[in-house]
């Protein structure tokens, strides 16, 4: 075991956060952490940190285990570029590999076999050792692969200082993958990440050799990665076998046993009571009656299972039906400042569409969002009765000095105050909510507020703008079947893919300026992504081969001459094959290292890179030859 958490307990003053907390996570293990907002998860991680300590219990980590750390927002502050950054983790590693160069040429410069020349050997011999047990040669091909799967591909001279906050967040990530701890406790890891990079991460970490623990809001991301799920609820800990889909329904399941148990055993409470109290003063019965009553002081009484709070219900609704044509995009040329976002881009949307619009961080999917909104751009037509309705990830269009039931009111002075209290429990907020200021509330509580103020528009096209971020995971899915059961027209922006999965019946991605539109839910646009990588790293591969086979006109004179060059001709395709032969080799070789499943083979890598060197021989040799024959 890496880690054991016994009977743990933990308080803010007066303020118990979680108590009698047992677990453990094993080498290799997947285990997600989920829980409501406050109810103790970044506490507990915490705890195994180090960072804190429990009021009560213990936390037990093996010798010698490392753990690596992402906060939720835990940036890095760095003078060095992103690539210098990333190799500052095989800081000694790469240091080895210098001081066996110096030894080397200090070794070459020494004369006959000296008590030096047997020292620096010692030392040499002692070196080597230590790079083949460290993987050093392997150093830039672990970087690389890393920094270009985690979305760095075109940033690797990017002072750290000039990047936003969210791609530092994803630097401290590819470090700690880089770093390959024992144990790597994720918060909320895909908050920064768009949909490729979110893939190859998928994929890296099942590779990966050491123990998971994650925090996230993504139930996709929970479903693809762990094998057990710990919640904590109601300042308890419970552990469910399985991945986030398998845990509802074993906790489902578990919530009705336990309901069912408690009612049994208050059922059988009652009966046994009402026997005592209509038999224990009679001399006849008092003996059986004396009898019940000590059954119900040994009875073990069962706790009434705890219910969580009413997750949020929402509803939209819209008066009129909009024209079969929605939205009609033709010849749009969007751009901020002065970056051309997108370029003669066409879309249309039919009444009843619910549309997914995804792409790469910056491509300006809202900042279409916004431009639908305004209707003021005229290659943007919405169609007839077409009623909009704008639910802005920002939160731009909340008035922070109102309160939450002035904002709300404000919006709708025709709803009574009963009717408007009355929307906001049932979207989340409750009567001690009701006179907060806007600006005071967290990121959930102004998400539940734009989710109502949303409802009530009751817009019959929907424009949602990350309408998940911010939401715990009750409301999350509670949301989800409201639009799923939405008669309008829906277009959504979105990095939750459990999300885009349950409401998507067609995506549209913003990709180099243009609108790519797949008609299909999510599954069958992902298997379309994979589709269309595949055909163009082969087309890539086949015009590599067609340049390295182009051969060179030549014109011929004398039956002498002519036979030279048929010669030479033989000889330079034989040359051309050996080249060609060759760089597929090296292209296959270099594909396997970018591999997550082979980069992480020490001694498979060692082998690769001993060929590449071993080709890069070969193929000098055979330009050398084939210039001479030119």
């Amino acid at each position: 075991m890496l880690i054991t958490v016994d009977n743990a307990k933990f308080s803010y003053g007066d303020n118990l956060i979680f108590e009698n907390v047992s677990f453990a996570v094993n080498e290799g293990e997947r285990v997600g952490l989920i829980g409501a907002n406050g109810e103790g998860k970044t506490t507990l991680i915490k705890l195994i940190t180090g960072e804190q300590y429990p009021d009560d219990g213990k936390v037990i980590k093996k010798n010698g285990a490392r753990i690596g750390y992402l906060e939720q927002n835990g940036g890095i502050i760095s003078g060095r570029t992103v690539y210098e950054e990333a190799r500052s983790v095989f800081n000694a590693e790469l240091s080895a590999l210098a001081k066996l160069e110096n030894l080397s040429r200090k070794l070459s410069l020494i004369d006959g076999y000296t008590p030096e020349y047997a020292a620096v050997s010692a030392q040499i011999e002692s070196l080597n050792a230590y790079i083949s047990s460290h993987d050093c040669y392997s150093v830039e091909v672990k970087v690389k692969t890393v920094l270009n799967g985690m979305g760095f591909i075109d940033k690797y001279d990017q002072p750290v200082g000039t990047m936003s906050g969210g791609e530092k967040t994803r630097l401290k990530l590819t470090k700690l993958l880089l770093e390959q701890p024992d144990l790597l406790i994720l918060d909320e890891p895909t908050n920064h990440l768009d949909i490729n990079t979110l893939f190859w991460l998928e994929d890296y970490l099942a590779s990966f050799k050491g123990a998971i623990l994650v925090v996230s809001h993504d139930r996709y991301f929970l479903d693809k990665l762990v094998s057990r799920v710990l919640e904590i609820e109601n300042k308890k800990l419970l552990s469910f076998s399985g991945n986030y889909s398998k845990y509802k329904i074993l906790k489902a399941e578990r919530q009705a046993r336990l309901l069912k148990e408690y009612e049994a055993q208050q059922e059988e409470r009652a009966k046994l009571q009402d026997y005592v109290d209509r038999n224990i003063v009679r001399a006849t019965t008092a003996k059986s009656a004396q009898s019940r009553v000590k059954q119900l002081e040994k009875m073990e009484i069962l706790e009434k299972p705890f219910t969580p709070p009413k997750s949020p219900v929402y509803r939209f609704t819209f008066e009129n039906s909009s024209y079969e044509n929605v939205l009609s995009i033709s010849s749009l040329n969007l751009e901020i400042g002065v970056k051309r976002l997108i370029c003669g881009g066409q879309l249309q949307i039919k009444r009843g569409e619910k549309v997914a619009l995804t792409g790469e961080n910056g491509t300006g999917k809202s900042t279409l969002i916004k431009e639908i909104f305004k209707g003021a751009n005229p290659q943007i037509d919405i169609g007839r009765f077409v009623k909009l309705a704008l639910y802005d990830q920002e939160g731009a269009n909340l008035n922070g000095d109102n309160t939450v039931l002035s904002e709300l009111w404000e919006r709708h002075v025709g709803l009574t105050q009963t009717e408007v209290r009355s929307a906001l429990a049932r979207c989340g907020l409750y009567e001690e909510d009701m006179e907060k200021p806007v600006k005071s509330l967290s990121g959930g509580e102004r998400a539940k507020l734009a989710l109502c103020i949303l409802e009530c528009e009751k817009g019959n096209f929907l424009l949602l703008d990350e309408p998940t971020n911010h939401l715990d995971l009750p409301a999350r899915e509670s949301l989800e079947k409201a639009l799923i059961s939405f008669d309008g027209t829906i277009l959504f922006v979105s990095h939750d893919r459990y999300f885009i999965s349950a409401i998507a019946q067609k995506v549209v991605e913003i990709e180099d300026g243009k609108f790519n539109v797949y008609d299909g839910d999510y599954a069958f646009y992902t298997e379309e992504k994979k589709r269309k990588r595949e055909l163009a790293r082969q087309s890539e591969e086949e015009k590599r081969r067609q340049a390295a086979k182009e051969e060179k006109q030549t014109s011929y004179r004398s039956k002498k001459e002519r036979a030279e060059e048929e010669r030479k001709k033989t000889a330079i395709k034989q040359i051309e094959r050996k080249i060609s032969a060759l760089e597929d080799e090296e292209e296959r070789l270099n594909a396997q290292l970018a591999d997550p499943a082979v980069s992480a083979d020490y001694k498979k890598v060692n082998e690769i890179l001993e060929r590449l060197h071993s080709i890069k021989l070969q193929t000098d040799k055979l330009y050398n030859e084939y210039s001479d024959m030119l």
